[in-house]
């Protein structure tokens, strides 16, 4: 199967910090993919560079093949490319369905009315599991709540390419387990290509078929989560020089699940 998604030796720097040097991977479409990284590492300007925030200083952006550097945020929307954020962002003020409407008015079929965008959002909010509170305030939603509402707002920009920004951040162990399977499902039912940034990495192990690991910039590490977890680079740069020498002391990151096999 093609790549949806492809970084070619993409650069940026800030100053004199360079945030990702020389950034090289591809997505394949309808694969689940993890990108970790000890904090720091570039991760989310990664993501940022993908979803137009910010233009590489060097290096290309492509998508299903064709050149997308530089774009406009809500252009990339436009063209299927949807996130989630690290700190969850609803409009506090506004109620849940329409925080979710917001997002199919500005994605891939941006023309679409306010009535046809709240219809969308309804089915939305079905999907992700918010119906009943669909007229509450989002900022008196509970923390998993509003990171399923970040999640519905995304997906009613209609996506071909997802990524999730630490969706798993603060929630309980069920929580994680009902999100695990939830992302299962969204990828096999929409046909949705996912690009993870998580902590969680026994989430990480459990989701994803491959796993890009950063270091300071750099893609240190690129494989299956059994192959990443095990390599000293990505040891060394999650607990220190010492723990590659000492394998007791590396990190312990949970049993290793197999993904579960997919139809292509």
């Amino acid at each position: 199967m093609n790549s949806l998604i492809e970084l070619d030796h993409v650069t940026k720097a800030f100053g004199g910090l360079i945030a990702v040097k020389e950034l090289t991977f591809q997505i394949r479409e309808g694969s689940i993919v993890g990108l970790i990284g000890p904090n720091g590492s570039g991760k989310t300007t990664a993501f940022n560079l993908i979803s137009g925030v910010y233009r590489p200083d060097k290096g290309s952006v492509l998508l299903a093949g064709k050149k997308v550097s530089g774009k406009k945020s809500h252009v990339m929307a436009q063209l299927g490319v949807a996130r989630t954020f690290q700190t969850v962002r609803p409009f506090s003020t506004m109620n849940v369905i329409e925080n979710v409407a917001v997002g199919g008015l500005f994605g891939r079929n941006h023309s679409l009315s306010v009535r046809k965008a709240n219809d969308r959002a309804e089915e939305i909010l079905a999907y992700v599991g918010l119906t009943e509170k669909s007229r509450m305030p989002a900022g008196a939603l509970t923390l998993a709540e509003q990171r399923r509402l970040e999640l519905g707002r995304a997906l009613s920009a209609q996506p071909r390419f997802l990524m999730l920004d630490e969706l798993m951040a603060g929630l309980t162990h069920s929580e994680i387990a009902q999100t695990l399977d939830f992302l299962r499902r969204l990828s096999k039912e929409r046909g949705i290509t996912l690009l993870v940034i998580e902590h969680v990495m026994k989430a990480i192990i459990q989701l994803c078929e491959s796993v890009v690991v950063l270091d300071h910039g750099e893609k240190i590490a690129e494989g299956s989560p059994s192959q990443v977890i095990s390599d000293e680079k990505v040891i060394r740069a999650y607990m220190g020089e010492k723990a590659t020498r000492n394998k007791s002391e590396a990190p312990s990151f949970g049993e290793v699940d197999q993904p579960p096999k997919r139809d292509n």
